[in-house]
Order: structure tokens, then C-alpha cells, then sequence
């Protein structure tokens, strides 16, 4: 396994919709454990493969909180079946940017269909914390990053604040910061 570089915005690459995989097989299963590995060093809850640079329909999360045993999820080609009604706002960041937080309206629930890492098709049902970071990663595979869901004028200010960030370290962000 390797740790990947996460691209962080405004890399057009995040901007790009990521295309399906034929079939989970072994080169698919080494990048989910790549990008997982890459997630828990960042350390985050969700990476999808445009964020570090694969063009490929694929995330990975895991939701369990610290001191749990780990319980991650890989997907391939994850599309969301039904979204709930109700609707919940949570403070969302992303491994993209780095440092950047802000409140994001989303469906409460979901329920999703996938490859999972031995390329059998599932469905799950999710809710709360997990239904949010599922709809978060499936943005990312849609060139959609959570800061889109914003007004502009928010959107605008935050990443002004990104570039200033960056600025301020000569414009470049050290690997270490970029998988915060």
C-alpha cells in the first residue's frame, strides 16, 4: 500500500465528472486500499478517487469514530438510489481543502448502489453522518466539491481564504498539509 498526494482546489482536476470502472479487479482493489490508507494519514472520512488525481468512479470511507475498530467502505461506480425528504445541515471539510469548514444542507438519508471490493453489486441504506459523507465523496466523483452547495459570495470568500493560506506558505502546500 502507498500513500497518494491529495490535489487540493482550485485543481481543475476536482472540477472533472470521473468515469465508471468496468469491474472491481486487482488493480482496482490496490488503488481503494491506497486511498484508504491515504484517508486515515490525512486523517479524514471520505476520499474519492479524483483527489488524488484517478478519474475513476471510486471512494472509500470510514466512519467509526476513535478508539472503534475500523470500518471502512470501498465503492465502485456508487450511485444514489433515493434521498430522504428531510433534510439536515452539518458542518462539512474536505482533505481539499485544507482548513476550510462551513455548513452544507443535505438529504439525511440515502440509499446507495455500488461494486463492492470483490465487484459484487450492493445496496445500502445510510443515514446521519454516513449518508452525508457518502453524498459528499459522490459529489467529488461529479467535478462537485461541498463549497459548490454554497452562495457564491460564501464559496467566493472561502476560497479566497485557501489562496491567502496558501500565499502565506509561498504558494505551495507541503505534502504534510496537503493531506490535512
Amino acid at each position: 500500500m502507498a500513500k497518494l498526494p491529495i490535489l487540493i482546489a482550485p485543481n481543475p482536476t476536482l472540477k472533472k465528472v470521473a468515469k465508471p470502472v468496468e469491474k472491481v479487479d486487482d488493480d482496482i482493489r490496490a488503488l481503494m486500499d491506497d486511498m484508504l490508507e491515504t484517508m486515515y494519514d490525512a486523517p479524514g472520512i471520505g476520499l474519492a478517487a479524483p483527489q488524488v488525481g484517478d478519474l475513476r468512479r471510486i471512494l472509500v470511507i470510514d466512519c467509526a469514530r476513535e478508539g472503534e475498530e475500523p470500518q471502512p467502505i470501498r465503492m465502485a461506480n456508487p450511485e444514489i438510489l433515493e434521498r430522504s425528504e428531510q433534510m439536515v445541515t452539518g458542518e462539512e471539510g474536505c482533505l481539499s481543502l485544507p482548513d476550510i469548514f462551513a455548513d452544507v444542507t443535505r438529504p439525511d438519508a440515502v440509499r446507495v448502489r455500488y461494486l463492492d471490493h470483490e465487484n459484487e453489486i450492493r445496496e445500502m441504506e445510510a443515514e446521519g453522518m454516513l449518508a452525508t459523507v457518502i453524498q459528499h465523496e459522490v459529489d467529488h466523483l461529479n467535478g462537485i466539491l461541498f463549497v459548490d452547495h454554497l452562495s457564491s459570495l460564501k464559496r467566493n470568500m472561502l476560497m479566497r481564504k485557501l489562496a491567502k493560506m496558501r500565499q502565506k506558505k509561498g504558494g505551495k502546500v507541503s505534502q504534510k498539509e496537503a493531506a490535512v
